[in-house]
């Protein structure tokens, strides 16, 4: 076997249909185009959406929402897991670069810490957001909050 006697499988591929060469062949004439109108015409192109004079579909239906362009997405991270990091690491500080080393957020994210949770560990937690529950829990547990 080499490259000059390959083949495809027999029966896996078909003949191109070559349209528009001459009545001889079946599909001369109006080259499957069927008889007169635009469409049968070169240079027809339709508008994208039209739907033959319906109403289109992008008109039919209304505009709704809305998107805020100020919006500053947080990467929510809760108390329990800050617990959980301290047990398994031995912290007295969790900051942004500790959640990155363990996984938890991108160098890209901003990071809010939520109160969803307990936390018994005194800790310095530095973060870009705090919820009012998740401070007051630091601070109950003997630690301190420092806003980037």
């Amino acid at each position: 076997m080499n490259l000059s006697n390959l083949k495809p499988a027999e029966g896996s591929t078909k003949t191109r249909k070559r349209i528009g060469r001459g009545p001889g062949s079946g599909l001369g004439g109006t080259s499957t185009r069927g008889h007169k109108g635009a469409k049968s015409r070169s240079g027809y192109s339709r508008k994208i959406g039209f739907e033959g004079g319906q109403m289109p579909i992008q008109r039919r239906l209304p505009k709704f929402g809305f998107k805020n362009i100020n919006r500053v997405e947080y990467k929510a991270i809760n108390l329990e897991t800050l617990q959980q990091l301290v047990e398994a690491k031995q912290l007295t500080k969790v900051g942004v670069n500790e959640l990155i080393e363990a996984g938890f957020i991108s160098s890209s994210q901003l990071v809010k810490i939520l109160g969803k949770g307990s936390l018994s560990a005194k800790l310095e937690v530095e973060a870009h957001a705090f919820s009012k529950s998740a401070i007051a829990a630091i601070e109950a547990a003997g630690g301190t909050v420092v806003k980037l």
